[in-house]
């Protein structure tokens, strides 16, 4: 169908949330798109970090072509084994403790908050400033950020926000009825912003002190995005709660929360539950992608600081780690359009003043100073 087609049946039939740029993309292969007109274009953006390892990597493909044949949904009044296979590996590389999966990062989040506050009953939460966990309304509750929050007011009450360069304010703040302390060790949507030097270790020697959960919210920035298998892993310390999902399932929509062995069988038999997560096909998914992990993850790393160079090279400042990086400029969004049009480079502004750059963790050296070249264009 004709992308003018496809504008009329979004004006007609789908609400609009969304600001979608004019192109419609009809295939994808690794670090490429193609659009309806047979136009290739470069993806550093990968649908938000969600095409870990590009798009239709042939693992992926593979995984679920042959779980599609077989069994694509059951519910979870049933076994299948990819997800419990799934739950035993991930429980393996992070916390130790047991799984609940999601069907996004939001829900994996609400998973999460619903844990701590059944543990410490009424309890609040510390959240930072600047930080996104989601759109539902207790991750929602969770971002503190004004233009989001403010048409859906009231909120879930009970979250308190601290600044993310203030380790001394978020100790302050954690106390006797705090349930939860709610970070991501590089905060995504709010522009790349690593947090700062002794913030995560003054989040869980608070906790610690006060008994409260330590809750990683790694969705952007896990499952080796900043060259660290976990973002949390640069500070040396461990949360009680981890939350996931984008890159999980290669493409598929799983999100996951991951609890510690402490407090892993807080929620019981009927506290929590979902229609479509955690179902075989997702699952079979998010195993091949696991597979294919060690092989990239221990060049994302060098990868990430060739992009940097190369970007710094263009005079431009830029922050983040690993292939998590973004840069500063005037006109952001209006960048990221002229990117698109007229280099086809897909970016992504997550500000007035900053382009995100999220490039799959297999992407080539030579796609990296082609990205770079073709901002050099831009800038």
């Amino acid at each position: 169908m004709a992308l003018a087609a496809l504008q009329e049946l979004e004006r007609d039939a789908v609400m609009g949330t969304y600001a979608r740029n004019p192109v419609e993309f009809v295939r994808g292969a690794g670090t490429r798109l193609w659009d309806d007109e047979g136009n290739e274009y470069l993806d550093f953006l990968c649908g938000i970090s969600v095409s870990l390892l590009g798009h239709c990597h042939p693992a992926v493909v593979e995984a679920v072509r042959d779980q599609a044949t077989r069994l694509i949904h059951v519910g979870n009044l049933f076994y299948t084994d990819p997800p419990m296979r799934l739950a035993a590996r991930l429980s393996e590389l992070s916390l130790g403790g047991k799984v609940f999966f999601a069907n996004s990062g939001a829900e994996a989040i609400e998973c999460a908050l619903k844990l701590a506050r059944k543990r410490r009953a009424g309890g609040e939460f510390v959240v930072l400033e600047r930080g996104f966990h989601g759109r539902t309304y207790g991750a929602l509750s969770a971002t503190p950020q004004e233009a989001k929050q403010a048409p859906f007011a009231p909120l879930v009450p009970g979250f308190r926000a601290v600044a993310p360069d203030d380790p001394d304010g978020l100790a302050a703040a954690v106390g006797e009825h705090t349930a939860a302390v709610i970070v991501e060790a590089v905060q995504g949507e709010g522009g790349i912003h690593p947090l700062e030097s002794g913030l995560l270790e003054a989040a869980r020697a608070a906790c610690d002190e006060h008994g409260a959960l330590l809750i990683c919210d790694e969705i952007q920035c896990g499952l080796g995005r900043t060259g660290a298998l976990w973002g949390f892993e640069h500070a040396g310390i461990r949360p009680d709660v981890m939350t996931l999902a984008k890159g999980l399932g290669g493409g598929l929509p799983i999100g996951a929360c991951v609890a510690s062995p402490e407090v892993s069988d807080v929620l019981g038999l009927g506290d929590h539950g979902s229609t479509f997560a955690g179902g075989p096909l997702t699952a079979a998914a998010a195993n091949a992608v696991l597979d294919e992990l060690d092989d990239v993850r221990p060049a994302v790393a060098p990868k990430g600081e060739r992009l940097r160079l190369g970007l710094e090279r263009l005079g431009l400042e830029v922050r983040g780690i690993g292939l998590m990086l973004a840069f500063r400029v005037a006109d952001a969004p209006g960048l990221v359009k002229r990117a698109l049009a007229e280099q086809r480079l897909v970016l992504n502004a997550t500000g007035p003043d900053t382009v995100r750059l999220l490039p799959p963790l297999n992407v080539s050296e030579a796609d990296i100073d082609e990205a770079v070249s073709r901002i050099g264009a831009l800038v």
